[in-house]
């Protein structure tokens, strides 16, 4: 069905099931997760009184995606959301949430761009050598704090050769570190 300018109508009868007056069809919450993500705008009336039920339909859906396991909302964020409810604040919390989610949906792909830039496909490479080199200098470090293990007590100059080597892999993750401090502040400039 072609998106109109005019919200989807959907009717929750008494025996909760829900219908599509746009497609005539009934749907699940799961459906209308969807028609949300595809930014399809509708309303949910309870079809014998007519009361508009989306707000709750709508907290359903979060309700049932939170309990699949795809938490988006922290503990803290609920409880202080709760606290609200009866408070003098209540009635700025609906505008400024609903502010502070335009301006992340709006900014969502500058986000992703400059995440992209900043940490590109190269940047999970670059992680992994890190992990690499840092292991490896842990079992260094590990050698050096346990001189006299199997095949290691014959040699007792074996403890400076891995300060040396862990030198300049320390010189390198301080440059490493420098350069992505530097990537940082261009991002923070370009805003």
């Amino acid at each position: 069905m072609a998106k109109t300018n005019e919200p989807t109508i959907i009717k929750k009868y008494a025996n909760r099931r829900l219908y599509n007056t746009g497609t005539s069809t009934y749907v699940t919450l799961e459906d209308l997760a969807v028609m949300v993500k595809g930014e399809e705008d509708f309303i949910v009336y309870d079809a014998k009184t007519g009361d508009d039920i989306t707000r709750s339909v709508l907290t359903q859906i979060i309700f049932e995606q939170e309990g699949k396991g795809q938490n988006l909302l922290p503990v803290t964020f609920l409880r202080q959301l709760i606290r609200f409810y009866g408070d003098s604040m209540q009635g700025l919390v609906p505008s400024f949430l609903e502010y502070s989610m335009t301006s992340l949906t709006n900014e969502q792909e500058k986000l992703r761009s400059q995440m992209s830039d900043a940490f590109g496909a190269t940047a999970f490479e670059a992680i992994e050598d890190q992990v690499k080199r840092n292991t490896e200098m842990f079992e260094r470090a590990m050698k050096m704090f346990m001189p006299f293990s199997a095949g290691d007590a014959s040699t007792p100059t074996a403890p400076s050769k891995p300060a040396q080597s862990g030198s300049s892999d320390l010189d390198d993750m301080k440059r490493q570190l420098t350069e992505m401090q530097a990537k940082i502040n261009a991002l923070s400039d370009k805003k």
